[in-house]
Protein backbone atom coordinates (compact mmCIF):
# COMPACT_ATOMS: atom_id res chain seq x y z
CA UNK A 1 0.00 0.00 0.00
CA UNK A 2 1.65 3.68 -1.07
CA UNK A 3 2.41 5.51 1.84
CA UNK A 4 0.54 8.00 3.34
CA UNK A 5 0.52 11.37 1.75
CA UNK A 6 -0.44 12.80 5.05
CA UNK A 7 -0.59 11.92 8.69
CA UNK A 8 -1.51 13.86 11.95
CA UNK A 9 -0.69 12.42 15.33
CA UNK A 10 -2.40 13.90 18.30
CA UNK A 11 -2.15 17.25 16.26
CA UNK A 12 -3.36 20.52 18.54
CA UNK A 13 -2.84 24.32 17.77
CA UNK A 14 -2.85 27.00 20.10
CA UNK A 15 -3.22 30.79 19.50
CA UNK A 16 -2.94 33.24 21.90
CA UNK A 17 -3.75 30.82 24.88
CA UNK A 18 -7.04 29.16 22.70
CA UNK A 19 -6.96 25.79 21.26
CA UNK A 20 -8.22 26.11 17.90
CA UNK A 21 -6.88 22.54 16.95
CA UNK A 22 -7.44 19.46 19.51
CA UNK A 23 -5.87 16.01 19.39
CA UNK A 24 -6.13 15.69 15.79
CA UNK A 25 -5.50 11.98 14.43
CA UNK A 26 -5.56 11.68 10.39
CA UNK A 27 -4.01 10.35 7.40
CA UNK A 28 -4.92 11.12 3.84
CA UNK A 29 -3.85 8.08 1.46
CA UNK A 30 -2.76 9.07 -2.11
CA UNK A 31 -6.12 8.07 -4.25
CA UNK A 32 -8.34 9.45 -1.40
CA UNK A 33 -10.73 12.50 -1.86
CA UNK A 34 -11.57 14.26 1.55
CA UNK A 35 -14.03 16.88 1.98
CA UNK A 36 -13.99 18.94 5.54
CA UNK A 37 -16.75 20.14 7.11
CA UNK A 38 -17.86 21.74 10.09
CA UNK A 39 -19.37 25.14 11.70
CA UNK A 40 -17.50 28.55 11.58
CA UNK A 41 -14.48 28.92 14.27
CA UNK A 42 -14.78 24.89 14.13
CA UNK A 43 -10.78 24.43 12.90
CA UNK A 44 -11.24 23.68 9.42
CA UNK A 45 -8.91 26.21 7.94
CA UNK A 46 -6.51 25.52 10.48
CA UNK A 47 -6.31 21.86 9.75
CA UNK A 48 -5.63 22.71 6.07
CA UNK A 49 -2.60 25.02 6.54
CA UNK A 50 -1.33 22.28 8.78
CA UNK A 51 -2.17 19.80 6.01
CA UNK A 52 -0.10 22.50 3.57
CA UNK A 53 3.22 22.49 6.13
CA UNK A 54 1.94 26.64 6.28
CA UNK A 55 1.22 25.93 9.60
CA UNK A 56 3.16 24.13 12.71
CA UNK A 57 1.39 22.23 15.60
CA UNK A 58 2.12 23.73 18.89
CA UNK A 59 1.87 19.66 19.70
CA UNK A 60 1.89 16.52 18.16
CA UNK A 61 3.29 15.42 14.65
CA UNK A 62 2.44 16.38 10.94
CA UNK A 63 4.20 14.33 8.11
CA UNK A 64 3.53 15.69 4.50
CA UNK A 65 4.80 13.68 1.97
CA UNK A 66 6.84 11.97 4.74
CA UNK A 67 8.85 15.15 6.34
CA UNK A 68 7.74 15.80 9.27
CA UNK A 69 6.44 19.84 9.66
CA UNK A 70 8.96 21.38 11.75
CA UNK A 71 11.71 19.58 11.44
CA UNK A 72 12.46 19.72 7.76
CA UNK A 73 13.41 22.32 5.19
CA UNK A 74 10.00 22.26 3.78
CA UNK A 75 11.19 24.12 0.53
CA UNK A 76 11.08 22.07 -1.81
CA UNK A 77 7.82 20.54 -1.06
CA UNK A 78 5.81 23.38 -2.15
CA UNK A 79 5.55 22.71 -5.84
CA UNK A 80 3.99 19.27 -4.86
CA UNK A 81 1.49 20.45 -3.10
CA UNK A 82 -1.47 22.48 -4.68
CA UNK A 83 -3.43 24.81 -2.67
CA UNK A 84 -5.92 27.30 -3.59
CA UNK A 85 -7.65 30.10 -0.95
CA UNK A 86 -9.68 33.60 -0.86
CA UNK A 87 -6.61 34.45 0.97
CA UNK A 88 -4.01 33.31 -1.80
CA UNK A 89 -6.10 34.96 -4.11
CA UNK A 90 -5.60 38.59 -2.48
CA UNK A 91 -2.22 38.28 -2.73
CA UNK A 92 -1.94 37.84 -6.58
CA UNK A 93 -1.69 41.08 -8.58
CA UNK A 94 -4.63 42.15 -9.72
CA UNK A 95 -2.58 43.18 -13.14
CA UNK A 96 -1.43 40.06 -13.85
CA UNK A 97 -2.25 38.03 -16.96
CA UNK A 98 -4.22 33.99 -16.47
CA UNK A 99 -1.32 32.63 -18.00
CA UNK A 100 0.74 33.84 -15.65
CA UNK A 101 -1.25 33.54 -12.59
CA UNK A 102 -0.85 30.02 -13.62
CA UNK A 103 2.51 29.49 -14.74
CA UNK A 104 4.39 31.27 -11.67
CA UNK A 105 2.73 28.21 -9.00
CA UNK A 106 6.39 26.90 -11.15
CA UNK A 107 8.40 29.35 -8.84
CA UNK A 108 5.74 28.71 -5.83
CA UNK A 109 5.33 32.54 -6.76
CA UNK A 110 2.13 34.51 -7.11
CA UNK A 111 3.53 37.44 -9.58
CA UNK A 112 5.92 37.34 -12.43
CA UNK A 113 8.81 39.43 -11.84
CA UNK A 114 12.19 38.12 -12.63
CA UNK A 115 11.74 34.36 -13.17
CA UNK A 116 13.11 32.41 -16.09
CA UNK A 117 10.61 30.33 -17.71
CA UNK A 118 10.94 28.23 -20.66
CA UNK A 119 8.30 27.32 -23.55
CA UNK A 120 7.13 24.16 -21.78
CA UNK A 121 6.01 26.29 -18.83
CA UNK A 122 3.67 28.49 -21.29
CA UNK A 123 2.40 25.40 -23.01
CA UNK A 124 1.61 23.78 -19.55
CA UNK A 125 0.42 26.45 -18.24
CA UNK A 126 -2.32 26.76 -21.27
CA UNK A 127 -2.75 23.19 -21.35
CA UNK A 128 -3.84 23.10 -17.56
CA UNK A 129 -6.54 26.72 -18.41
CA UNK A 130 -7.76 24.52 -21.57
CA UNK A 131 -8.82 21.55 -18.64
CA UNK A 132 -10.56 24.17 -16.84
CA UNK A 133 -11.97 25.27 -19.72
CA UNK A 134 -10.29 28.49 -19.16
CA UNK A 135 -8.20 29.19 -22.39
CA UNK A 136 -9.88 31.83 -23.59
CA UNK A 137 -9.25 33.80 -20.70
CA UNK A 138 -5.51 33.24 -21.13
CA UNK A 139 -4.83 36.70 -22.12
CA UNK A 140 -7.21 38.79 -19.71
CA UNK A 141 -5.93 39.93 -16.59
CA UNK A 142 -6.66 38.13 -13.08
CA UNK A 143 -8.53 41.41 -11.70
CA UNK A 144 -10.89 41.55 -14.48
CA UNK A 145 -12.32 38.12 -13.84
CA UNK A 146 -15.49 36.90 -12.43
CA UNK A 147 -15.36 35.27 -8.75
CA UNK A 148 -16.38 32.20 -10.95
CA UNK A 149 -13.26 32.56 -13.10
CA UNK A 150 -11.04 33.54 -10.51
CA UNK A 151 -11.43 30.47 -8.14
CA UNK A 152 -10.94 28.13 -11.26
CA UNK A 153 -7.72 29.84 -12.17
CA UNK A 154 -6.68 29.29 -8.69
CA UNK A 155 -7.13 25.47 -8.98
CA UNK A 156 -5.52 25.69 -12.82
CA UNK A 157 -2.99 27.52 -10.72
CA UNK A 158 -2.95 24.75 -7.75
CA UNK A 159 -2.21 21.71 -10.22
CA UNK A 160 -0.11 23.36 -12.80
CA UNK A 161 3.07 21.89 -11.08
CA UNK A 162 1.34 17.88 -10.88
CA UNK A 163 1.02 18.31 -7.10
CA UNK A 164 1.23 14.79 -4.97
CA UNK A 165 -1.80 16.74 -2.70
CA UNK A 166 -4.52 19.07 -3.89
CA UNK A 167 -6.19 21.21 -0.88
CA UNK A 168 -8.65 23.83 -1.57
CA UNK A 169 -10.24 25.66 0.99
CA UNK A 170 -13.60 26.77 0.10
CA UNK A 171 -13.59 26.83 -3.51
CA UNK A 172 -16.97 27.13 -4.32
CA UNK A 173 -17.74 30.04 -1.42
CA UNK A 174 -19.77 32.93 -3.08
CA UNK A 175 -20.22 31.89 -6.16
CA UNK A 176 -23.83 31.84 -7.69
CA UNK A 177 -26.26 29.05 -8.57
CA UNK A 178 -24.77 28.19 -12.37
CA UNK A 179 -20.89 29.36 -11.25
CA UNK A 180 -20.84 27.18 -8.56
CA UNK A 181 -22.06 23.73 -10.34
CA UNK A 182 -19.06 24.37 -13.40
CA UNK A 183 -16.96 24.70 -10.75
CA UNK A 184 -18.37 21.24 -9.17
CA UNK A 185 -18.65 19.80 -12.35
CA UNK A 186 -14.86 20.26 -13.43
CA UNK A 187 -13.79 19.13 -9.14
CA UNK A 188 -16.01 15.62 -9.83
CA UNK A 189 -14.54 15.19 -12.83
CA UNK A 190 -10.82 15.91 -11.95
CA UNK A 191 -11.62 14.01 -8.47
CA UNK A 192 -12.81 10.92 -10.59
CA UNK A 193 -9.58 10.79 -12.51
CA UNK A 194 -7.87 7.56 -10.93
CA UNK A 195 -4.38 9.80 -12.10
CA UNK A 196 -5.49 12.66 -9.84
CA UNK A 197 -3.90 13.29 -7.20
CA UNK A 198 -5.35 13.43 -3.48
CA UNK A 199 -7.79 15.98 -2.66
CA UNK A 200 -8.73 17.60 0.10
CA UNK A 201 -11.25 20.19 0.05
CA UNK A 202 -12.63 22.63 2.90
CA UNK A 203 -16.46 23.61 2.14
CA UNK A 204 -19.22 24.74 4.80
CA UNK A 205 -22.02 23.62 2.65
CA UNK A 206 -23.14 19.95 1.59
CA UNK A 207 -24.62 20.87 -1.26
CA UNK A 208 -20.51 22.06 -2.57
CA UNK A 209 -19.63 18.03 -2.04
CA UNK A 210 -18.44 17.32 -5.87
CA UNK A 211 -18.90 13.79 -6.92
CA UNK A 212 -15.80 11.35 -6.63
CA UNK A 213 -15.36 12.71 -3.17
CA UNK A 214 -15.00 9.26 -1.17
CA UNK A 215 -14.22 10.38 2.30
CA UNK A 216 -15.31 13.21 4.80
CA UNK A 217 -14.07 14.85 8.24
CA UNK A 218 -15.93 16.55 10.38
CA UNK A 219 -15.17 19.33 12.93
CA UNK A 220 -16.50 21.00 15.76
CA UNK A 221 -14.64 23.14 18.38
CA UNK A 222 -11.69 22.15 17.22
CA UNK A 223 -12.23 17.91 17.18
CA UNK A 224 -12.52 15.52 15.13
CA UNK A 225 -16.59 14.48 15.56
CA UNK A 226 -16.45 11.83 12.75
CA UNK A 227 -14.13 11.25 9.69
CA UNK A 228 -14.16 8.14 7.45
CA UNK A 229 -16.02 6.83 3.97
CA UNK A 230 -18.21 9.70 2.52
CA UNK A 231 -21.61 7.84 3.08
CA UNK A 232 -20.79 6.59 6.53
CA UNK A 233 -19.71 10.07 8.08
CA UNK A 234 -22.16 12.09 5.34
CA UNK A 235 -25.14 11.40 7.58
CA UNK A 236 -28.28 13.36 9.01
CA UNK A 237 -27.65 12.38 12.80
CA UNK A 238 -23.44 13.08 12.51
CA UNK A 239 -24.42 16.28 10.76
CA UNK A 240 -26.78 17.68 13.25
CA UNK A 241 -24.27 16.36 16.24
CA UNK A 242 -21.42 18.77 14.54
CA UNK A 243 -23.51 21.65 13.68
CA UNK A 244 -25.97 21.61 16.85
CA UNK A 245 -29.34 21.67 14.71
CA UNK A 246 -31.15 18.88 14.01
CA UNK A 247 -30.39 18.67 10.15
CA UNK A 248 -32.64 16.84 7.71
CA UNK A 249 -29.91 15.20 4.87
CA UNK A 250 -31.32 14.53 1.44
CA UNK A 251 -28.51 12.76 -1.40
CA UNK A 252 -29.52 12.08 -4.98
CA UNK A 253 -27.36 10.74 -7.84
CA UNK A 254 -24.30 11.56 -5.58
CA UNK A 255 -25.34 14.89 -4.36
CA UNK A 256 -26.38 16.20 -1.14
CA UNK A 257 -28.53 18.84 0.25
CA UNK A 258 -29.36 19.28 3.86
CA UNK A 259 -32.02 21.86 5.79
CA UNK A 260 -33.04 22.19 9.51
CA UNK A 261 -35.76 19.99 9.93
CA UNK A 262 -38.76 21.42 10.97
CA UNK A 263 -40.56 20.94 14.06
CA UNK A 264 -44.07 19.48 13.81
CA UNK A 265 -46.54 21.65 15.75
CA UNK A 266 -48.75 20.14 18.02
Amino acid sequence: MASSVLRLRDVSVTRDGNPVLQGADWAVEPDERWVILGPNGAGKTTLLQVAAAALHPSSGEATVLGETVGKSDLAELRPLLGFASSALARRIPRTERVVDVVMTAAYAVTGRWNELYEDIDERRARRVLAEWHLEHLAERTFGSLSDGEQKRVQIARSVMTDPEMLLLDEPAASLDLGGREELLQLLGGYASDPKSPAIVMVTHHVEEIPLGFNRALLLKEGRITAQGPLQEVITSESLSETFGVEVELTEIDGRYSARARQAIAD
